[in-house]
């Protein structure tokens, strides 16, 4: 299993109006969700994005005197901070991403590492992954199906690596992605996901500028978020709104599917859900 490691690289929340526009219409999500409770228990990603979800979370916090359980995954000085307010109880970090973070690690008794295993391990019954109320999630691309890409660009090329995306969206009780419906000029939702990354069946919400779209799989989720007043859409409108007349699409290549297989696309429990192909050209 992968060891506790430090990548130190600062982290700022977006200061992007649209960005931020997206970033508190997740946190609204949560709260008509009914997580933000006493025992709320979160992760977020390390983006501009996910940072400013956690500030907005941490207001919403303050103001109903709640205390949650734990924060966990790769830990970022945003969420440091929460913890030092006392709104967790503690951290659980596989992964520092900001000096900040190390500082805590090093000073707040907290502040505790965990091992990959004990952070996502599908075999293992007490995994952390599986304590979770809510993770919001990033994407390079999410399909009509809330099939979610963060492993390729729409051309095939790699981008990284997917870290715990799959396992916290298979444990947690809401799984929200958060993205605008462009990348420039390029949709971000499209018909189907150039890599399927994180299988649609676990991811409940998409959260975007023009509304949100919740997995018709959970309709209870549905229900309370129109009662919140929050605009829910189908995930075909966000599709439309992304592919209108100002939308540029990657060329496709005919011959896609008969290329070399170069990889192959695992879930968390060893399943082969995509295969990776050579892509024609480096550009």
């Amino acid at each position: 299993m992968t060891p506790h490691r430090l990548c130190l690289v600062p982290r700022a929340f977006t200061d992007d109006p649209v960005g931020l526009g997206i970033a508190s219409t997740a946190a609204q999500v949560l709260d008509a969700g009914r997580l933000i409770v006493d025992g709320f228990s979160l992760q977020t990603g390390a983006g501009g994005v996910s940072l400013a979800v956690a500030r907005y979370v941490q207001g919403m916090m303050t103001q109903k005197h709640v205390q949650g359980s734990f924060a966990a995954g790769g830990v970022t000085g945003q969420i440091v901070e929460m913890l030092e307010a006392g709104l967790f109880r503690s951290l659980f970090d596989v992964q520092c991403f900001d000096l900040e973070a190390v500082r805590s690690y090093r000073e707040n008794s907290k502040h505790q590492s965990m091992s990959a295993s004990l952070y996502a391990n599908p075999w293992n019954r007490g995994a952390v992954v599986n304590r979770l109320d809510a993770m919001i999630l990033g994407a390079a691309e999410v399909d009509l199906d809330f099939n979610v890409n963060v492993s390729t660009r729409s051309d095939g090329r790699l981008l990284g690596g997917s870290g715990g995306h799959s396992d916290t969206a298979a444990g947690a009780k809401i799984a929200l992605v958060t993205t605008k419906l462009k990348a420039g000029a390029f949709p971000k939702i499209v018909e189907r996901v150039t890599t399927v990354t994180t299988p649609g069946e676990s991811v409940d919400v998409i959260a975007t500028e023009a509304g949100v779209a919740v997995n018709p799989r959970r309709g209870d989720l549905m229900d309370r978020l129109v009662s919140a007043g929050i605009r829910v859409v189908p995930i075909q409108r966000l599709f439309d709104l992304a592919n209108d007349g100002s939308a540029t699409r990657p060329p496709q290549d005919a011959s896609a599917d008969e290329r070399r297989i170069v990889a192959i696309q695992e879930y968390r429990d060893g399943t082969v859900i995509d295969v990776l192909r050579q892509v024609s050209a480096v550009r």
